[in-house]
Parts: C-alpha cells; sequence; structure tokens
C-alpha cells in the first residue's frame, strides 16, 4: 500500500514525535509509535524527548532528538521549547505526533503557519483532572493551571487531524471531545510491546517453593499515591510469616523528595526484606524494570484510591499480564476484569495489609499440581501492543 497523500502534495514520509519530559526510550511514545511508524514503507521517524539513562538502539530510520536534559523543574523547560520550534523548522516533517500538553502551543502555531501540515495529540492522561486533585501545585495554581491545559488541549483538538487517547476513559471524561467526530478519535492503550530481541514468555512464571524467598515487585512511579508503604508493610509482613521469606524490589522513580529520604533511610538500616533500585527523579531504563519483571514472582498494585487514576489501566497491569507475572491489586472493577478474567492475581483489601499477607501466603503454600495457580490458561494476547499497532497504522493511513 503507498503512504496516505499529505494536503500539500506530497507523502506522509518524515514524521515528529515530541515530548518534553518523556525521555527518549519511553515505552509509549518510542517503543510502540516510533517502532510502530518505523515500518511504514519510505517512512523516517524522529523522536524528540528527555535525555533517557539509556539510548535504545534505534532501526535506521528513526532518529533521536534531546530536547531537554535538565529537571523537570528546571528553566531548561524554557530552552526545550525552543529546540522543538527548531527541529520543526529544521525536519519539516509530513506530520507531528504531540505527546504532551505543553508543546500544543507552538505546534499551533506551526500548523497557522502553513494550514495543510498535520498533527495528531496523544492525550496520554487526563491532564487537568490531575492537576486539580492531586495536590501538587497551590489552591490558585492548581485552578490557574487546570483551567489552562483544559482551554489549550480544547483549542488543539478542534484543529488536530485525530486524536489518541491512552484510556477509553477519557472519552467520557474529556469534555472537548464532544464536538468531535467520532472518526478523529481512536484509543490505543497501553499494552505492551516487547524490545526487539525480546522472547515473550509462553508460560507464566511459577512460585517459588516455601523454603525459598517470594520475589515481589513495585516498579514504575514510586509514591504513596500508587501505594510504596502498602508495599512496605506488606513485604515486612510476608518476610516475617514465610519460612523462605520475602523480598520487594522498588524500581522506578521518585519525584517526591520527603518520601525519597524516607525510603533511602529505611535502606541505610538493611531491612533483608527490601531491594531499592530507586534514583529519585530520574527515569530508569524500561529494560532495566523488563529485567525485573522476569525475575520477580508477584508484581504489585496497590494504587490508592484517587479520581487520576480509578478509571485507568496503568501500563504496569499490561506489563505484568504480558509476563505472567500474578499480581495483587486493591478493589476496583476495571482491573478486576483482567485479574478475574485470566486468573491473574488476588484482590486484597488495602485498609487490611495482614489480611492480605495471609491471602498471599496461602496462595504460595499450595502443594504443586499440574495446573498453574494463575493463567491457568495462560499468557493473554489481550495485553499486547500488536492490535493497538494495528490501529495506529489505520489512523496515520485515513490522514489526507
Amino acid at each position: 500500500m503507498p503512504p496516505p497523500i499529505h494536503p500539500s502534495g506530497s507523502p506522509i514520509r518524515i514524521i515528529l514525535l515530541a515530548s518534553v519530559l518523556k525521555p527518549l526510550d519511553d515505552t509509549r511514545m518510542y517503543g510502540k509509535f516510533a517502532c510502530t511508524l518505523a515500518r511504514r514503507p519510505a517512512t523516517t521517524v524522529h523522536v524528540a524527548g528527555r535525555q533517557a539513562s539509556s539510548v535504545p538502539t534505534t532501526p535506521a530510520n528513526v532518529h533521536l532528538h534531546t530536547l531537554l536534559t535538565g529537571t523537570r523543574m528546571s528553566w531548561a523547560r524554557l530552552g526545550a521549547q525552543r529546540r522543538y520550534w527548531q527541529l520543526l523548522q529544521r525536519l519539516r516533517p509530513d506530520l507531528v505526533v504531540v505527546h504532551a500538553p505543553e508543546l500544543l502551543p507552538l505546534t499551533l502555531l506551526w500548523q497557522r503557519l502553513a494550514p495543510y501540515r498535520r498533527f495528531l495529540y496523544d492525550i496520554r492522561e487526563n491532564y487537568a483532572l490531575n492537576v486539580s486533585t492531586q495536590r501538587v501545585y497551590g489552591g490558585f495554581t492548581r485552578r490557574w493551571l487546570a483551567a489552562g491545559l483544559r482551554w489549550v488541549e480544547a483549542w488543539a483538538a478542534r484543529h488536530a487531524a485525530g486524536l489518541i487517547l491512552a484510556e477509553e476513559s477519557y472519552a467520557q471524561e474529556l469534555p472537548f471531545l464532544k464536538a468531535l467526530p467520532p472518526s478523529r478519535v481512536v484509543t490505543l492503550e497501553n499494552k505492551y510491546q516487547p524490545a526487539a530481541g525480546e522472547v515473550p514468555r509462553t508460560e507464566p512464571r511459577p512460585l517459588p517453593a516455601v523454603h525459598e524467598p517470594l520475589r515481589l515487585l513495585y516498579s514504575g512511579t514510586v509514591s504513596e499515591l500508587n501505594g510504596i508503604h502498602q508495599a512496605l508493610k506488606l513485604t515486612e509482613e510476608l518476610h516475617h510469616q514465610r519460612p523462605g521469606g520475602a523480598l520487594l524490589t522498588v524500581i522506578g522513580f521518585c519525584q517526591q523528595p520527603d518520601l525519597l529520604r524516607t525510603l533511602q533511610q529505611l535502606q541505610q538500616t538493611n531491612p533483608p526484606w527490601l531491594r531499592l533500585l530507586v534514583h529519585g527523579a530520574t527515569p530508569v531504563a524500561h529494560s532495566a524494570i523488563v529485567a525485573e519483571i522476569q525475575r520477580s514472582h508477584v508484581g504489585l498494585l496497590l494504587y490508592q484510591p484517587h479520581p487520576s487514576s480509578e478509571r485507568c489501566r496503568p501500563t504496569k497491569l499490561f506489563e505484568y499480564l504480558a509476563h505472567g507475572l500474578p499480581m495483587l491489586i486493591p478493589f476496583n472493577p476495571l482491573w478486576e476484569a483482567y485479574i478475574r478474567r485470566y486468573e491473574a492475581g488476588l484482590v486484597v483489601d488495602l485498609h487490611s495489609i495482614p489480611e492480605a499477607a495471609t491471602s498471599l501466603l496461602a496462595v504460595t503454600e499450595l502443594p504443586a499440581t499440574t495446573k498453574p495457580v494463575f493463567y491457568p490458561i495462560g499468557i493473554p494476547d489481550d495485553a499486547f501492543w500488536a492490535s493497538e499497532g494495528i490501529k495506529l497504522g489505520r489512523l496515520v493511513d485515513s490522514i489526507g
């Protein structure tokens, strides 16, 4: 199939994917979008983002550009805007995929200077809801910033060639979507895309014998809202109850300085049940997280109930499913549907950590049988990105 014809008269051959804060090896922008689009014939893909802790080996037609080398709260973010504008002028992309709302104003200006230019907006979060409910900013700043985000997103939605939603729930949550035809909006969930050369598991990971340590995993953003304290309490409880003990690996990044200090102080006491792989706000290479998933026995998704996450499916839900890793999750109908459908873990009460530990302990002490305790019908195909990649290709094909 020939590439779609751009309204300017030339085919879509140069695609720019851009974010300020997402690292160049970001699992969605690079691992899923860039690697999928790079398979299109006669196409060159450029990825612009934050400096990554490790630079991935890219296909010959994928090029990386650093927009930000400083911290997320530094003045370097203004320089990132300048570098983004320079990239737009130098690369002259046929299509831009914007992965961050702060790049929308310059993208809209770029389009206004030549109306045939096309861009897609990838809505990765309900940004206005997050800002207004997570209390990272003060009251007045929070309201002003949330209103500004919603305004610029609504403005961009009217001019974008298409909108991409990372969560199905955004279709109901974002009011500006109601004015758009359904054909311009597509949901692409954060399902798992194996890295180049990675051989996905075909069988779930077996649980260890009772005299062996039970390896628990907490990966991704380390925060109180995401249940780090519950993960620590649960592991300590299990370690004292289980003959082989338990070991919690915490790997990810932490943007809360007080919480980071608390974790580092805990680590200095050398608890035998904790392994901390957190280096402040610096993003962790996704390959390192995948390596920990592959050596763990149970993944923890102990999110606290909150409006910003209760209607979302976390990326690590799909990562754990794709690796056949059993999970512990709180009560959440959206997540429970996956857990119960594939018998992929346990639903626990976050208000009773000892009870949760007892439930997990009972499962790990079951006698070995020919039928796995978890994932008895195998690892679900529904956890993988392939289906979403097809939808992304169709969306790009429809432009022009």
